[in-house]
């Protein structure tokens, strides 16, 4: 499947309004399964020990972190370099 790129698609506006589209959705299907995740607290019906919770946050906060970061920098273009003695 071939998809076709109009340059109408890179406008400003065109990635504006892609942004807001895309966005909204992931943010929202994001918190919907958060709000899932928090329903997994009920001790009736789940097990578990806090090891498995702090495992389960520590995961998420650093791919938040990472998310976030990747808003600030550009890692992608950043130079290697060595360290010189």
């Amino acid at each position: 499947m071939s998809t076709e790129y109009n340059k109408e698609d890179y406008t400003p506006n065109a990635k504006r309004d892609r942004f807001f589209r895309v966005a909204e959705r992931r943010t929202n299907y994001i918190l919907d399964n958060l709000r899932l995740l928090g329903n997994t607290s009920n001790r009736n019906l789940y097990q578990y020990t806090e090891a498995d919770v702090e495992k389960i946050f520590n995961t998420i906060e650093s791919k938040l972190n990472d998310a976030k970061s990747r808003f600030k920098t550009d890692k992608a273009r950043e130079k290697f370099t060595l360290d010189r003695d």
